[in-house]
């Protein structure tokens, strides 16, 4: 929540400036929000940036908004498409949001790829979801689909399902416009393929190759072996995970959370619930706040684990990734335990959890208390301590903090900076205020840096689920709230009204009020928020996931230059990042 009130942010802009601001807009979620014209969206940002007292450093997120079916708009100015930019400051530790009403068909924004370096790749993503042109961009192209792609995915006219959209047919001819369209030109990117006597060389890194830990397309530009530059292609893995948000209901949509960040498991579901449960007014029971914390530090410490292992095998270590992959299996009967499924046990529920935890939950979270510690401590001497491990890591790729936030860097990339900001500590949600813990940071945000963050956090994740097991509240694992789907049953066998209730719940899902909100957490790889937009509806209206991975790869090319061809695998494995999590 905002610690200053929106008439008071208001009054601390100059006059200039505060009449960019047409209107403001109250919100669900306690974010202030304004709106702007498309003229002067630009000056309002840059004073937010770097002159307001307490600036707005960070550009946490920038999206569209097809307008053109919703019904309830509260007062907001008419608009057939709205441009929100999302900025986050670290001093008032409060998020801001800045919107921009488009009529067709005069689609226009301008670019603030100038201001925030990280701006580049989301107004290419509402250029290639919505069509809204960004004017002053340095290389506007689409982003996630295809080169050859016809339309904009994200609009409210394009159809949500495959079968909707006809036979695909792959003709000769079709295929060689697909294969030219993927060959790599140079001067499309503004690289030079010579300087003075030097040749540059250009190679494909993927988007089949083990280093890219998924389809991920690197073009490198090099000279010798030294990178002088680097282009990641992304979209692959792109899947429609927010266009699916619209055709789901808000209860069926869940299990697809799952699959943003795969390696994180119930995390995403409470990344999307907290946004929700705020939409709807729900109160989580303490019993479900603490259960939802226990399994989701337990997926921090397994997404962690298969970081740490497979980090080592890319750079020449084999066995660690074998040890840390034991060491998942055991976190894993747990999670099999409690919600009968593995990585995606889709098991969190707006209101709570599907079920109570079963009988001997706590003997098998504290044997994996017991046991992992030594585990990681035997890893100290094994990885980290490593020679080779360090040499391939120390001084590779720095990064200072105000590049990081320059960048949308969250998660261990922020902290190994120096910067202790933890969004479960610094901006709690979800019931972590209650829990004693560490912020893990480093000093020179280097490759070596990041993986001592990573390395602590798992520490100072057992520390939290040792509170969550010897403080296990009594009482309710889900919700009472009329909302929480599907609804306790309590007295559907007594009367008629509560037995329709439950079934409509169940079998269409429950209406969310009109409003929109948007609670980011500390996912395990950063910051991870849904903004949700509800209609008034049992489908949201627009769901948009802003991932970590997203900008984390979008800094590639500031952290290679300069460096050589294996350093490029040495800094891919510090990012942890997920290729579904970056495409959604």
């Amino acid at each position: 929540m905002p610690l200053t009130s929106e008439v008071d942010l208001v009054s601390e802009l100059p006059p200039p400036v505060r009449q960019a601001v047409v209107s403001t807009q109250e919100t669900i979620d306690g974010i202030p929000t304004w709106w702007t014209t498309a003229g002067r969206v630009r000056e309002l940002l840059a004073y937010l940036k770097r002159h307001a007292h307490r600036p707005y450093r960070m550009l946490y997120d920038l999206t569209a908004i097809d307008e053109r079916e919703r019904k309830y708009r509260h007062g907001q100015p008419d608009s057939d498409f709205t441009v929100v930019y999302t900025l986050l400051s670290f001093d008032r530790r409060a998020y801001i949001r800045v919107k921009v009403p488009l009529r067709e068909p005069d689609l226009h924004v301008p670019t603030i790829s100038d201001l925030w370096k990280n701006a580049n790749w989301y107004e290419r993503e509402i250029w290639d979801m919505f069509g809204i042109t960004v004017d002053g961009h340095p290389h506007l192209a689409r982003i996630l689909m295809p080169p050859t792609w016809q339309g904009h995915p994200l609009r409210k006219d394009y159809p949500a399902r495959a079968t909707e959209l006809g036979h695909y047919h792959l003709t000769q001819a079709k295929e060689q416009i697909e294969q030219e369209s993927e060959r790599f030109h140079p001067e499309d990117w503004g690289l030079r393929r010579a300087h003075d006597d030097t040749e540059f060389m250009f190679l494909n890194v993927g988007p089949q190759h083990p280093g890219t830990h998924g389809v991920l397309r690197i073009v490198l530009q090099l000279d010798g072996e030294v990178i002088v530059d680097a282009v990641p292609e992304i979209g692959f893995h792109h899947r429609g995970a927010e266009k699916m948000g619209e055709r789901q209901s808000w209860h069926t949509y869940i299990p697809y959370t799952d699959r943003v960040d795969y390696l994180a498991g119930v995390v995403n579901n409470l990344a999307y619930l907290v946004s929700l449960e705020r939409l709807a007014g729900i109160t989580v029971p303490p019993r479900a706040v603490v259960i939802r914390v226990m399994m989701c530090e337990l997926f921090r410490i397994i997404s962690h684990l298969v970081w740490y292992g497979t980090f080592a095998q890319d750079l020449g270590q084999l066995s660690p990734v074998f040890f840390t992959f034991t060491d998942r299996e055991r976190a894993f009967t747990i999670v099999e335990a409690v919600t009968g499924a593995r990585m995606h046990p889709n098991w969190f529920r707006i209101g709570g959890v599907a079920q109570d935890l079963p009988n001997g939950w706590d003997r098998l979270v504290r044997d994996f208390l017991a046991y992992l510690p030594p585990r990681l401590k035997e890893y100290d001497s094994l990885v980290m301590a490593n020679r080779i491990f360090q040499g391939r890591t120390k001084g590779v790729s720095p990064l200072t903090v105000e590049d990081a936030i320059e960048w949308g860097a969250t998660g261990p990339m922020l902290r190994a900076t120096g910067l202790e900001w933890d969004f479960r500590k610094t901006m709690p949600y979800a019931g972590y205020d209650q829990f004693e813990f560490d912020i893990p940071v480093g000093q020179h945000g280097d490759c070596y840096d990041r993986a001592v963050v990573h390395v602590e956090e798992m520490r100072q994740s057992l520390r939290i689920i040792q509170q969550c097991v010897d403080h296990m509240p009594e009482g309710p694992y889900k919700s009472d709230h009329p909302l929480a789907t599907p609804p306790r049953k309590d007295r559907t066998m007594h009367d008629i009204e509560t037995l329709i209730t439950h079934f409509l719940g169940v079998s269409w899902g429950p209406v969310i009020p009109p409003g929109e909100a948007l609670v980011p957490i500390e996912a395990t790889k950063g910051n991870n928020g849904y903004y949700l937009v509800s209609d008034g509806s049992t489908l949201s209206y627009r769901t948009r996931i802003r991932t970590p991975s997203f900008p984390h790869m979008q800094m590639l090319p500031f952290l290679t230059n300069g460096l050589m061809v294996p350093d490029l695998l040495a800094i891919l494995g510090s990012l942890d990042f997920v290729l579904a999590d970056i495409d959604r």
